[in-house]
Protein backbone atom coordinates (compact mmCIF):
# COMPACT_ATOMS: atom_id res chain seq x y z
CA UNK A 1 0.00 0.00 0.00
CA UNK A 2 1.55 3.72 -1.07
CA UNK A 3 2.52 5.74 2.01
CA UNK A 4 1.28 9.20 2.23
CA UNK A 5 4.10 12.11 2.16
CA UNK A 6 2.11 14.82 4.02
CA UNK A 7 3.39 18.12 5.18
CA UNK A 8 4.28 17.64 8.48
CA UNK A 9 3.29 20.38 11.61
CA UNK A 10 6.99 21.69 12.32
CA UNK A 11 5.77 24.47 14.67
CA UNK A 12 3.28 25.07 17.95
CA UNK A 13 1.40 27.54 15.01
CA UNK A 14 2.16 26.33 12.28
CA UNK A 15 -1.27 25.32 9.84
CA UNK A 16 0.69 26.00 6.39
CA UNK A 17 3.90 26.10 4.60
CA UNK A 18 6.03 27.01 1.54
CA UNK A 19 7.37 23.55 -0.15
CA UNK A 20 11.06 25.20 -1.10
CA UNK A 21 11.91 22.49 -3.01
CA UNK A 22 12.21 18.37 -3.52
CA UNK A 23 15.85 16.94 -2.06
CA UNK A 24 15.20 13.34 -4.43
CA UNK A 25 14.12 12.96 -7.85
CA UNK A 26 10.94 11.10 -8.82
CA UNK A 27 12.22 7.24 -9.14
CA UNK A 28 14.68 7.66 -6.38
CA UNK A 29 14.73 4.66 -3.68
CA UNK A 30 14.09 6.70 -0.52
CA UNK A 31 15.23 5.47 3.32
CA UNK A 32 13.23 6.06 6.35
CA UNK A 33 16.00 9.18 7.72
CA UNK A 34 16.76 10.72 4.18
CA UNK A 35 16.34 13.95 3.59
CA UNK A 36 12.82 14.87 1.16
CA UNK A 37 12.10 18.19 0.97
CA UNK A 38 12.92 21.27 1.88
CA UNK A 39 10.19 23.34 3.83
CA UNK A 40 9.84 26.97 4.84
CA UNK A 41 7.90 27.09 8.49
CA UNK A 42 8.19 29.38 11.76
CA UNK A 43 10.42 32.04 10.10
CA UNK A 44 12.87 29.02 9.16
CA UNK A 45 13.90 26.55 6.23
CA UNK A 46 14.84 23.36 7.31
CA UNK A 47 15.39 19.96 5.48
CA UNK A 48 12.12 17.18 6.16
CA UNK A 49 13.52 13.62 6.24
CA UNK A 50 11.51 10.60 4.86
CA UNK A 51 9.48 8.61 7.92
CA UNK A 52 9.31 5.98 5.49
CA UNK A 53 11.26 3.85 2.72
CA UNK A 54 10.12 3.45 -1.05
CA UNK A 55 10.25 4.50 -4.51
CA UNK A 56 9.09 8.37 -4.80
CA UNK A 57 6.39 9.07 -6.64
CA UNK A 58 5.80 13.01 -7.12
CA UNK A 59 2.33 13.82 -8.99
CA UNK A 60 2.08 15.71 -12.30
CA UNK A 61 0.38 18.16 -9.97
CA UNK A 62 2.44 17.95 -7.04
CA UNK A 63 3.96 20.61 -5.38
CA UNK A 64 6.35 23.79 -6.61
CA UNK A 65 8.80 25.54 -5.14
CA UNK A 66 7.00 28.87 -3.76
CA UNK A 67 3.65 26.66 -3.48
CA UNK A 68 2.22 27.59 0.59
CA UNK A 69 0.51 24.23 1.30
CA UNK A 70 -1.36 23.30 4.50
CA UNK A 71 -0.59 20.92 6.90
CA UNK A 72 -1.31 17.27 6.14
CA UNK A 73 -1.58 18.01 2.44
CA UNK A 74 0.03 14.84 0.33
CA UNK A 75 2.77 15.93 -1.77
CA UNK A 76 3.44 12.49 -3.03
CA UNK A 77 3.69 9.08 -2.27
CA UNK A 78 6.60 6.19 -1.48
CA UNK A 79 5.73 3.17 -3.45
CA UNK A 80 6.83 -0.47 -3.23
CA UNK A 81 8.69 -1.95 -6.25
CA UNK A 82 6.05 -2.59 -8.76
CA UNK A 83 3.52 -0.70 -6.80
CA UNK A 84 1.34 2.05 -8.97
CA UNK A 85 0.37 5.42 -7.24
CA UNK A 86 -3.16 6.27 -6.47
CA UNK A 87 -4.75 7.49 -9.78
CA UNK A 88 -7.75 10.09 -8.45
CA UNK A 89 -9.85 11.40 -11.31
CA UNK A 90 -11.15 14.85 -10.03
CA UNK A 91 -12.24 15.91 -13.37
CA UNK A 92 -14.04 13.09 -14.15
CA UNK A 93 -15.71 12.31 -11.00
CA UNK A 94 -17.21 16.31 -10.80
CA UNK A 95 -18.34 15.78 -14.30
CA UNK A 96 -20.36 12.70 -13.48
CA UNK A 97 -21.58 14.45 -10.54
CA UNK A 98 -22.55 17.42 -12.51
CA UNK A 99 -23.98 15.15 -14.94
CA UNK A 100 -26.50 13.44 -12.75
CA UNK A 101 -27.25 16.49 -10.46
CA UNK A 102 -28.71 17.59 -13.98
CA UNK A 103 -30.49 14.51 -15.07
CA UNK A 104 -32.46 14.70 -11.60
CA UNK A 105 -33.39 18.37 -11.77
CA UNK A 106 -34.94 17.77 -15.51
CA UNK A 107 -36.54 15.02 -14.19
CA UNK A 108 -38.04 17.03 -11.45
CA UNK A 109 -39.20 19.50 -14.20
CA UNK A 110 -41.46 17.15 -15.60
CA UNK A 111 -43.37 16.18 -12.65
CA UNK A 112 -43.43 19.31 -10.63
CA UNK A 113 -45.54 21.94 -11.35
CA UNK A 114 -43.52 24.76 -9.17
CA UNK A 115 -40.21 25.98 -11.86
CA UNK A 116 -37.03 24.31 -11.15
CA UNK A 117 -34.06 26.09 -11.96
CA UNK A 118 -31.33 23.73 -13.03
CA UNK A 119 -27.62 24.40 -12.11
CA UNK A 120 -26.58 26.44 -14.65
CA UNK A 121 -29.46 28.73 -14.03
CA UNK A 122 -28.90 29.46 -10.71
CA UNK A 123 -30.24 32.52 -9.02
CA UNK A 124 -26.96 34.81 -8.64
CA UNK A 125 -28.47 37.70 -6.88
CA UNK A 126 -26.89 38.61 -3.35
CA UNK A 127 -29.02 38.05 -0.39
CA UNK A 128 -29.08 41.57 1.22
CA UNK A 129 -31.89 43.26 3.54
CA UNK A 130 -34.06 46.15 2.10
CA UNK A 131 -32.19 48.67 4.19
CA UNK A 132 -28.72 47.48 3.59
CA UNK A 133 -29.41 47.60 -0.65
CA UNK A 134 -31.14 51.18 0.00
CA UNK A 135 -27.64 51.87 1.66
CA UNK A 136 -26.01 50.20 -0.45
CA UNK A 137 -27.69 52.66 -3.68
CA UNK A 138 -26.84 55.75 -1.42
CA UNK A 139 -23.02 55.10 -0.88
CA UNK A 140 -22.55 54.11 -4.24
CA UNK A 141 -21.42 50.16 -2.90
CA UNK A 142 -21.74 47.13 -5.00
CA UNK A 143 -22.96 44.50 -2.55
CA UNK A 144 -21.46 41.62 -4.27
CA UNK A 145 -18.13 42.52 -2.96
CA UNK A 146 -19.27 42.46 0.64
CA UNK A 147 -18.88 39.26 3.15
CA UNK A 148 -22.37 38.80 4.97
CA UNK A 149 -22.64 39.06 8.36
CA UNK A 150 -26.36 38.90 8.40
CA UNK A 151 -27.98 35.18 9.19
CA UNK A 152 -28.22 32.78 6.38
CA UNK A 153 -25.34 34.98 4.55
CA UNK A 154 -27.32 38.19 4.69
CA UNK A 155 -25.96 41.29 3.70
CA UNK A 156 -26.62 43.29 6.51
CA UNK A 157 -26.74 47.69 6.63
CA UNK A 158 -23.68 47.75 8.72
CA UNK A 159 -21.98 45.63 6.42
CA UNK A 160 -22.45 48.29 3.83
CA UNK A 161 -21.39 51.06 5.84
CA UNK A 162 -18.31 49.57 7.24
CA UNK A 163 -17.23 49.02 3.52
CA UNK A 164 -18.47 52.71 2.62
CA UNK A 165 -16.07 54.44 5.48
CA UNK A 166 -13.26 51.40 4.87
CA UNK A 167 -9.27 53.03 3.78
CA UNK A 168 -9.88 53.32 -0.08
CA UNK A 169 -7.18 51.64 -2.27
CA UNK A 170 -7.04 53.77 -5.10
CA UNK A 171 -3.84 54.73 -5.73
CA UNK A 172 -2.21 52.49 -3.11
CA UNK A 173 0.21 49.12 -4.05
CA UNK A 174 -0.84 46.12 -2.53
CA UNK A 175 2.30 44.31 -0.77
CA UNK A 176 1.69 41.01 -0.78
CA UNK A 177 1.75 38.90 2.75
CA UNK A 178 5.06 36.60 2.84
CA UNK A 179 4.52 33.20 5.32
CA UNK A 180 7.28 34.39 7.75
CA UNK A 181 5.15 38.06 7.75
CA UNK A 182 2.53 35.62 8.39
CA UNK A 183 3.84 34.01 11.15
CA UNK A 184 5.15 36.78 13.30
CA UNK A 185 1.89 38.04 12.71
CA UNK A 186 0.28 35.07 14.58
CA UNK A 187 2.73 34.69 17.28
CA UNK A 188 2.21 38.61 18.32
CA UNK A 189 -1.53 37.72 18.25
CA UNK A 190 -0.66 34.60 20.77
CA UNK A 191 1.61 36.56 22.70
CA UNK A 192 -1.59 39.12 23.45
CA UNK A 193 -3.88 36.55 23.37
CA UNK A 194 -2.05 34.92 26.25
CA UNK A 195 -0.12 36.86 28.57
CA UNK A 196 -0.91 40.15 30.58
CA UNK A 197 1.73 42.23 29.88
CA UNK A 198 3.35 45.07 31.68
CA UNK A 199 6.24 47.42 30.96
CA UNK A 200 9.05 49.10 33.36
CA UNK A 201 11.34 50.91 32.40
CA UNK A 202 14.62 51.76 34.18
CA UNK A 203 17.68 54.23 33.40
CA UNK A 204 21.13 53.25 34.55
CA UNK A 205 24.93 54.68 33.80
CA UNK A 206 26.35 52.81 31.06
CA UNK A 207 30.25 54.49 31.35
CA UNK A 208 31.81 51.43 32.72
CA UNK A 209 29.76 49.29 30.35
CA UNK A 210 31.14 51.25 27.45
CA UNK A 211 34.59 51.27 28.92
CA UNK A 212 34.57 47.72 29.18
CA UNK A 213 33.94 47.05 25.59
CA UNK A 214 36.43 49.46 24.57
CA UNK A 215 39.27 47.46 26.72
CA UNK A 216 37.80 44.24 25.31
CA UNK A 217 37.74 45.36 21.85
CA UNK A 218 41.52 46.76 22.32
CA UNK A 219 42.88 43.65 23.83
CA UNK A 220 40.66 41.36 21.02
CA UNK A 221 42.18 43.94 18.11
CA UNK A 222 46.16 43.46 19.62
CA UNK A 223 45.70 39.45 20.17
CA UNK A 224 43.94 39.46 16.24
CA UNK A 225 41.12 37.55 17.73
CA UNK A 226 38.28 37.08 15.73
CA UNK A 227 35.74 37.37 17.74
CA UNK A 228 35.48 40.66 19.99
CA UNK A 229 32.43 40.61 22.53
CA UNK A 230 29.87 43.63 21.41
CA UNK A 231 28.15 45.67 24.01
CA UNK A 232 25.16 43.53 23.21
CA UNK A 233 27.16 40.28 24.41
CA UNK A 234 27.93 41.80 27.71
CA UNK A 235 24.33 42.92 28.20
CA UNK A 236 22.83 39.17 27.52
CA UNK A 237 25.93 37.53 29.95
CA UNK A 238 24.95 40.32 32.94
CA UNK A 239 21.30 39.60 32.37
CA UNK A 240 21.43 35.94 33.19
CA UNK A 241 23.38 36.98 35.88
CA UNK A 242 20.45 38.84 37.11
CA UNK A 243 18.31 35.80 36.22
CA UNK A 244 20.54 34.08 38.33
CA UNK A 245 19.42 35.79 41.37
CA UNK A 246 15.72 36.43 40.19
CA UNK A 247 14.65 33.18 38.55
CA UNK A 248 11.10 34.15 38.34
CA UNK A 249 11.67 35.95 35.52
CA UNK A 250 12.09 33.33 33.63
CA UNK A 251 9.93 31.13 34.37
CA UNK A 252 6.79 29.81 31.79
CA UNK A 253 3.28 29.85 32.79
CA UNK A 254 1.44 26.19 32.54
CA UNK A 255 -1.93 26.71 33.53
CA UNK A 256 -1.85 24.94 37.23
CA UNK A 257 2.32 25.63 37.93
CA UNK A 258 4.95 27.74 36.72
CA UNK A 259 7.76 26.12 35.27
CA UNK A 260 12.08 26.93 35.78
CA UNK A 261 14.55 26.29 33.25
CA UNK A 262 17.68 24.12 34.84
CA UNK A 263 19.87 26.22 32.32
CA UNK A 264 19.40 29.84 30.94
CA UNK A 265 19.22 30.08 27.00
CA UNK A 266 18.44 33.58 26.04
CA UNK A 267 16.89 34.55 22.96
CA UNK A 268 18.36 37.83 21.08
CA UNK A 269 15.97 39.39 18.66
CA UNK A 270 17.83 39.86 15.25
CA UNK A 271 16.20 42.26 12.25
CA UNK A 272 16.13 40.51 8.97
CA UNK A 273 15.70 41.42 5.60
CA UNK A 274 12.79 38.78 5.62
CA UNK A 275 11.40 39.63 9.34
CA UNK A 276 12.41 39.92 12.94
CA UNK A 277 14.12 36.42 14.01
CA UNK A 278 14.96 35.20 17.65
CA UNK A 279 17.66 32.96 17.67
CA UNK A 280 18.67 31.34 20.77
CA UNK A 281 22.53 31.43 22.49
CA UNK A 282 22.69 28.21 24.79
CA UNK A 283 23.87 28.16 28.30
CA UNK A 284 24.59 31.84 28.51
CA UNK A 285 24.87 30.94 32.48
CA UNK A 286 28.00 28.90 32.01
CA UNK A 287 29.57 30.06 28.85
CA UNK A 288 32.34 32.77 29.13
CA UNK A 289 31.81 35.96 27.43
CA UNK A 290 34.31 34.83 24.06
CA UNK A 291 31.89 32.13 24.27
CA UNK A 292 28.77 33.93 24.06
CA UNK A 293 30.35 36.40 21.48
CA UNK A 294 30.97 33.34 19.13
CA UNK A 295 27.30 32.38 19.36
CA UNK A 296 25.97 34.95 18.89
CA UNK A 297 28.24 36.08 16.01
CA UNK A 298 26.87 32.84 14.19
CA UNK A 299 23.79 32.85 14.76
CA UNK A 300 22.95 36.39 13.55
CA UNK A 301 24.99 35.23 10.12
CA UNK A 302 22.84 32.48 9.86
CA UNK A 303 19.94 34.55 10.27
CA UNK A 304 20.73 36.85 8.19
CA UNK A 305 21.46 34.85 5.34
CA UNK A 306 18.34 32.52 5.43
CA UNK A 307 20.60 29.16 7.38
CA UNK A 308 18.89 29.42 11.03
CA UNK A 309 17.21 26.25 11.54
CA UNK A 310 13.97 25.96 13.55
CA UNK A 311 15.79 24.37 16.17
CA UNK A 312 18.22 27.26 16.66
CA UNK A 313 14.48 29.31 17.68
CA UNK A 314 13.39 27.34 20.60
CA UNK A 315 14.18 26.70 24.10
CA UNK A 316 14.72 30.28 25.23
CA UNK A 317 13.20 31.15 28.42
CA UNK A 318 13.95 34.99 28.31
CA UNK A 319 15.05 37.63 25.07
CA UNK A 320 16.78 40.98 24.58
CA UNK A 321 15.51 43.13 22.12
CA UNK A 322 18.14 45.71 21.51
CA UNK A 323 17.13 49.10 19.10
CA UNK A 324 20.02 51.35 20.44
CA UNK A 325 21.42 50.98 17.30
CA UNK A 326 18.27 52.77 15.92
CA UNK A 327 18.43 55.48 18.23
CA UNK A 328 15.05 54.52 20.38
CA UNK A 329 15.68 54.97 24.01
CA UNK A 330 12.79 53.06 25.43
CA UNK A 331 10.20 51.09 23.90
CA UNK A 332 7.40 48.39 24.71
CA UNK A 333 8.90 44.54 23.58
CA UNK A 334 6.40 42.11 23.42
CA UNK A 335 6.86 39.02 25.15
CA UNK A 336 7.98 36.07 22.95
CA UNK A 337 6.08 33.48 24.05
CA UNK A 338 5.84 30.46 25.93
CA UNK A 339 8.91 32.71 27.55
CA UNK A 340 6.70 35.31 30.32
CA UNK A 341 9.31 37.96 30.41
CA UNK A 342 11.77 40.28 27.33
CA UNK A 343 14.09 43.15 28.25
CA UNK A 344 14.06 46.32 25.32
CA UNK A 345 17.70 48.25 25.02
CA UNK A 346 17.83 51.52 24.10
CA UNK A 347 20.46 53.57 22.69
CA UNK A 348 23.58 55.05 24.60
CA UNK A 349 22.70 58.71 24.81
CA UNK A 350 25.29 61.12 26.73
CA UNK A 351 23.76 63.48 29.44
CA UNK A 352 25.03 65.98 31.71
CA UNK A 353 24.27 64.55 35.22
CA UNK A 354 24.13 66.64 38.94
CA UNK A 355 27.13 66.10 41.10
CA UNK A 356 26.27 66.45 45.18
CA UNK A 357 28.28 69.44 44.85
CA UNK A 358 26.11 71.88 42.50
CA UNK A 359 28.51 70.64 39.64
CA UNK A 360 27.56 68.91 36.28
CA UNK A 361 29.22 66.44 34.57
CA UNK A 362 28.91 64.38 31.34
CA UNK A 363 27.40 60.41 31.62
CA UNK A 364 26.59 58.19 29.46
CA UNK A 365 22.97 57.13 30.10
CA UNK A 366 20.72 53.52 28.77
CA UNK A 367 17.18 52.85 29.19
CA UNK A 368 16.07 50.02 29.60
CA UNK A 369 12.57 48.56 29.27
CA UNK A 370 11.30 45.35 30.81
CA UNK A 371 8.09 43.73 30.01
CA UNK A 372 6.69 40.78 31.93
CA UNK A 373 3.81 38.35 32.01
CA UNK A 374 2.09 39.82 35.26
CA UNK A 375 0.22 36.31 35.52
CA UNK A 376 3.84 35.37 36.88
CA UNK A 377 5.45 37.78 38.28
CA UNK A 378 3.96 40.91 40.53
CA UNK A 379 5.56 44.51 39.50
CA UNK A 380 7.53 44.27 42.42
CA UNK A 381 9.55 41.04 40.99
CA UNK A 382 10.21 42.76 37.51
CA UNK A 383 11.74 45.95 39.39
CA UNK A 384 13.96 44.42 41.68
CA UNK A 385 15.26 42.10 38.93
CA UNK A 386 15.43 45.84 36.66
CA UNK A 387 17.95 47.01 39.97
CA UNK A 388 19.81 44.34 39.64
CA UNK A 389 20.47 44.40 36.08
CA UNK A 390 21.11 48.07 36.39
CA UNK A 391 23.69 47.41 39.23
CA UNK A 392 25.38 45.06 37.32
CA UNK A 393 25.55 47.21 34.15
CA UNK A 394 27.22 49.89 35.92
CA UNK A 395 29.31 47.65 37.21
CA UNK A 396 29.74 45.14 34.91
CA UNK A 397 32.41 43.42 36.30
CA UNK A 398 30.34 41.82 39.23
CA UNK A 399 28.12 39.62 36.37
CA UNK A 400 31.16 38.41 34.56
CA UNK A 401 32.68 36.54 37.48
Amino acid sequence: MPNNITLPRLGWSMEEGKFLAWLKKDGDFIKEGDPLFTLESDKAAQEVEAIDSGLLHIAPNGPKPGDVIKVGHVLGYLLAEGESAPVANHSATKSKELSEAHQSAQKNLLHSPAPILLPTEARTETPASPRARRAAKQKQVDISTLSPTGKGGRIRERDVLAAATAIPTAGMRQVPLTQMRRIIAARLMHSRQTTVPVTITGRCDATALLALRKQLKSMGEKADLAVIPTINDILVKLAAAALRQHPMLAATWAEDHLLLPESIHLGIAVDTEAGLLVPVIRDVGTSTLTQIAAQSQKLIAAARSGQLAAADMQGACFTLSNLGSFGVEAFTPVINPPESAILGIGAIVREAVPLDDGTFTARDRLTLSLTFDHRVNDGAAAARFLQTLRQLIEHPLLGLV
